[in-house]
């Protein structure tokens, strides 16, 4: 089978969706089904679907369409701040988009007249990560400017922790979420359908509050895809860890020094690499690198070391597993590989039912 490739197991991520959304549904709180990691992909898509998550969400308009495409009957969320360049298409293949800038929701409604359509959105509040989001000072009054648009409709509020600045959503910041959700029904006399108060870092939280206030919705992508949560990359129990397998081929295999000889400057990418003295060992290289995916997301499956890589090349220190020219190696990924090993079109995608 073509190498570097990455060996999906569909199986094990309709498993894990599955399984979440009933836990998550326990306290009350529904799924968004967040597909970017995996371009859109319709098969992956599909598996969400069928384990009961009936809203995709993507930062990319273009994996919506092509999930739209594909024939996905879902509903389709647009994660990012609408583009105002894409705004057209925003409107007319997904359903709903996060937002936070009154100019861009102001040329969705514009798009929407034009399209003789009507787009929901959730405005996003910023609660101390510093990602998108209305400061909560301006949120009344830009709530106020976002219901008299035509052809908008609000349907929720929601944040985002834990991804630029780390910041954990714990029970006082979803507590604030819930306050400012109860302060704009009452001040508008409306029902917001969504509030949203994160993603797979939101899950110590969840497992630990007796109380999850107006909290009902959360977007998951990596503890589906990967099984763990994202504040510390605990395992969740009863989860598929290794539904993704990166799997590359060694294309050479010899006894070498483990320290380069000669003056060391700058490597291909501009950094100065250290090495460690251990002697002679066997270093084997594997026909994938940094073009193909996040090497430094990469665990190993078997007892060998990463020692390095490059554009093309991935060098490992074999210990004493036997690797020869052809034998191919498995790797667990995290999230940042995952992302990359899947937008490159040079690894071959293969599933695994």
């Amino acid at each position: 089978m073509t190498t570097p490739r990455l060996d999906i197991d569909i199986a094990k991520i309709a498993h894990n969706a599955k399984e979440l959304k009933e836990l998550y549904g326990s306290k009350g709180i529904g799924i968004f089904g967040v597909t970017k990691a995996t371009c859109g992909d319709a098969r992956i898509a599909n598996a969400f679907v069928q384990s009961g998550i009936h809203v995709l969400a993507d930062s990319r308009i273009s994996n919506i369409r092509r999930m739209r495409h594909a024939g996905v009957q879902a509903q389709f969320a647009l994660l990012r701040t609408p583009i105002l360049s894409q705004i057209d298409d925003v409107v007319k293949y997904a359903d709903i988009s996060l937002n936070s800038e009154l100019v861009v929701i102001k040329a969705l409604s514009e798009s929407a007249l034009r399209q003789n359509s009507t787009h929901k959105i959730i405005l996003m509040v910023d609660l101390g990560d510093l990602r998108e989001g209305v400061m909560p000072s301006d949120l009344e009054s830009t709530v106020r400017e976002v219901l008299n648009l035509d052809r908008i409709e609000l349907v929720g509020i929601g944040t985002n922790l834990a991804c630029l600045g780390g910041i954990k959503p714990n029970e006082k910041k979803m507590a604030d979420l819930s306050s400012i959700a109860t302060d704009i029904e009452t001040r508008f006399a409306l029902t917001l359908a969504f509030v949203s108060g994160g993603n797979s870092a939101n899950y110590d939280w969840f497992i630990s509050t007796n109380d999850t206030g107006k909290v009902n919705n959360l977007r998951l992508g990596e503890s589906i895809y990967l099984g763990r949560e994202t504040l510390f990359r605990k395992p969740i129990p009863g989860q598929f860890t290794d539904a993704f397998t990166l799997v590359a081929e060694v294309i050479e295999s010899k006894i070498k020094p483990s320290v380069p000889s000669g003056v060391v400057c700058q490597d291909a990418f501009g950094n100065v690499p250290e090495f460690v003295d251990h002697g002679q060992i066997r270093r084997a290289i594997l026909g994938a690198g940094l073009q193909d995916v996040l090497v430094s997301g990469l665990t190993p499956r078997s007892d060998i070391e990463i020692l390095g890589s490059s554009s093309d090349h991935i060098i490992v220190n074999a210990k004493q597993v036997d690797l020869k020219v052809g034998s191919e190696v498995e790797f667990d990924l995290d999230y940042g590989a995952l992302l990359s090993a899947m937008t490159t079109p040079y690894v071959t995608k293969r599933y695994v039912t």
